[in-house]
């Protein structure tokens, strides 16, 4: 008898996401359904730290960095991965959007956080 198995269910990676202060907290939520333990500068304490603050924070907790600032691809060119970043290219828009973007992006975020080559992803 053959089992089949639902992979949208199944998280190919244990990695998870460290907010930038540029996004809001609100996000942890319903990101959270799908990647489970987000977690946000605020809440660890380091809404007022550096840039390299945050990665190094990130890259100790095996954390992704998802932000809209830039400066992380510069970090990410300079030192590499870990940690990962995922930059999100939106202007102004609403926390909404960006939920509904992170989610309408998911199989491409999922691929690259179990990707061992790719260290930066850019979401238009």
């Amino acid at each position: 008898m053959q089992q089949t198995v639902n992979t949208c269910c199944i998280h190919r990676t244990n990695v998870t996401f460290l907010l930038d202060q540029n996004l809001s907290r609100k996000l942890i939520a319903p990101l959270s359904r799908v990647w489970p333990g987000c977690n946000h500068v605020y809440d660890l304490a380091l809404s007022q730290a550096s840039d390299r603050a945050i990665w190094e924070d990130a890259k100790n907790k095996a954390l992704c960095i998802l932000t809209k600032d830039s400066d992380f691809l510069h970090l990410a060119l300079l030192y590499g991965a870990p940690p990962k970043v995922i930059i999100i290219r939106a202007g102004n828009v609403s926390t909404s959007d960006i939920e509904h973007m992170l989610l309408a992006h998911q199989k491409e975020i999922d691929d690259f956080l179990a990707s061992m080559v790719e260290s930066v992803l850019v979401i238009p």
